[in-house]
C-alpha cells in the first residue's frame, strides 16, 4: 500500500487525495516515495523560505528543543522576545507583536484588535483570502470558500481589489478596519494598480480606521522586501505574517504599530502555543539567513529572470506574468492551469494551479538561476 493509499484511507477528504507523496527534501529539491526528484516551485505554498532541511533552521530548532521547548505565555522565553524585537526593527517602527500558529490566527487576532477601536464595520476585498477559521473567513472575499459556512461574524463589506474609488465609498467614520493583501495570492497573484496602498492609507486615515495589510504570503522577503508594503512607502497600522516566517515550522504574527499596538489588554486574547520557543528559533534563523546571504536582492534577480524567461517563450497560451520577486502568477489565455501543472510535475517541477487560468510560483528564496532556467526550459517543452 502506498503512502497516497494510506492518506486516502485515514485522512478527512477536505483536501481530496493529493497525487504525490513526498518523503524528503534538500534545498529546493524534493523526492517522492518512488525516488523521483522535483524542483519545488511552490515552497509549501510560500512557506519554505530557505527550502528544505536548511542547516541554519535544523541547527536552530535542534538547539532550542534541546534547551527549552514549550513554556506557554505564562512565562517569558528568549526566542519570542528576540523575534518580536527583530520584526519591529525590520519594520522600522515602534509597536508590539502577538504570536500565533498560523496566518488565519494572526488575522483572527487583528479582527479582534479592530473591535477594540469601538467600531465594528470592516472593509475587505473581493477575491481576498485571509484564512479559513470563522473570523478570517468572514474577511475572505471568495464565495466558494465562504458560502457553505454562513452566517459569519461581523459586518464586513467587500469591495473590488485595486479600486480606490470603491474603497473610498465603502469606508466611513464607523469603519474599524480595512484589511488588504499587497498582492492577492490565492486569487491568482493579482497585483493592484500603482498608488493603491497609498490611497488606502489616506482613506483610512481620513476616517480614523485601521489599515491592516495581510502579509502572510508576501512577507519575509517573498517579494524582495522584508514586507511587500515597504516598496510603496506605506505605513499600515498593523500587518499579519505567517508562512515564510517559520521556514516550515508553524508560526504567525500580528504586528501592530503605534497606538494600535496598545489595544490588547491582559485577558483579551491568548493562545497556548503562540510564540513557541522552537518555532521562534526557526524564524530567527530564517530572518538571519535571508539577511546574511543577501537573499532579498537574490529574490529580485531570480524572480525577474523567471519573469523574463517565461515571457520570452512568447507562447500563445501565456498571456502575462504578474507578481513581484518570487511570488509570480503565469496567467494563461485559457483555463488550462491544471493540465499544465500536471505536465510540469511529470517533467520534475511542482507548481500550483491556483486558479483555472493561473499557475502560481512561490519557490524557496534560495532558488538558483540555474534552477529558474531549468524551469523555463521545462515549461517550454510542456507548452510545445
Amino acid at each position: 500500500m502506498t503512502l497516497v493509499d494510506r492518506w486516502q484511507r485515514s485522512m478527512m477528504d477536505n483536501y481530496g487525495t493529493p497525487p504525490l507523496a513526498l518523503v524528503r527534501g534538500s534545498g529546493a529539491v524534493l523526492t517522492d516515495e518512488a525516488g523521483k526528484s522535483y524542483v519545488d516551485m511552490l515552497g509549501g505554498i510560500a512557506v519554505n523560505a530557505l527550502g528544505h532541511a536548511h542547516p541554519a533552521v535544523v541547527e536552530a530548532v535542534s538547539r532550542q528543543i534541546g534547551t527549552l521547548g514549550h513554556v506557554s505565555n505564562l512565562y517569558v522565553a528568549e526566542p519570542p522576545v528576540a523575534l518580536a524585537e527583530l520584526l519591529l526593527a525590520l519594520a522600522g517602527r515602534p509597536g508590539r507583536v502577538f504570536f500565533s500558529n498560523s496566518g488565519a490566527e494572526a488575522n483572527e487576532a487583528v479582527f479582534k484588535l479592530s473591535r477594540l477601536t469601538g467600531r465594528d464595520h470592516v472593509v475587505a476585498t473581493v477575491g481576498g483570502f485571509h484564512g479559513r477559521t470563522m473570523g478570517a473567513l468572514a474577511l475572505t472575499g471568495q464565495p466558494a470558500k465562504v458560502d457553505p459556512f454562513r452566517p459569519l461574524p461581523g459586518e464586513v463589506t467587500h469591495v473590488p481589489f485595486g479600486d480606490a474609488a470603491a474603497l473610498a465609498d465603502a469606508v466611513t467614520d464607523a469603519t474599524a478596519m480595512v484589511i488588504l493583501e499587497p498582492i492577492q495570492g490565492e486569487n491568482g497573484v493579482v497585483v493592484p494598480p500603482p498608488g493603491y496602498l497609498a490611497a488606502a492609507r489616506e482613506i483610512t486615515t481620513r476616517h480614523g480606521a485601521l489599515l491592516v495589510l495581510d502579509e502572510v504570503q508576501t512577507g519575509i522577503g517573498r517579494t524582495g522586501h522584508w514586507f511587500a508594503h515597504q516598496a510603496d512607502g506605506v505605513e499600515p497600522d498593523a500587518i499579519t505574517l505567517a508562512k515564510g516566517l517559520g521556514g516550515g515550522l508553524p508560526i504567525g504574527a500580528c504586528v501592530a504599530f503605534g497606538a494600535a499596538g496598545d489595544l490588547l489588554a491582559p485577558g483579551l486574547h491568548g493562545t497556548t502555543f503562540g510564540g513557541n520557543p522552537v518555532s521562534c528559533a526557526a524564524a530567527l534563523a530564517v530572518i538571519g539567513t535571508i539577511a546574511n546571504e543577501g537573499l532579498l536582492d537574490s529574490v529580485k534577480r531570480v524572480g525577474e529572470r523567471l519573469r523574463r524567461g517565461i515571457e520570452a517563450l512568447d507562447h500563445p497560451l501565456v498571456g502575462e506574468v504578474r507578481g513581484a520577486g518570487l511570488l509570480l502568477g503565469i496567467v494563461l489565455t485559457s483555463p488550462a492551469s491544471k493540465d499544465l501543472a500536471d505536465g510540469l510535475r511529470d517533467a520534475g517541477f511542482l507548481v500550483n494551479p491556483v486558479q483555472p487560468n493561473v499557475i502560481r510560483l512561490a519557490p524557496p528564496l534560495i532558488l538558483t538561476a540555474d534552477q529558474a532556467d531549468a524551469f523555463v526550459a521545462a515549461l517550454a517543452k510542456v507548452l510545445a
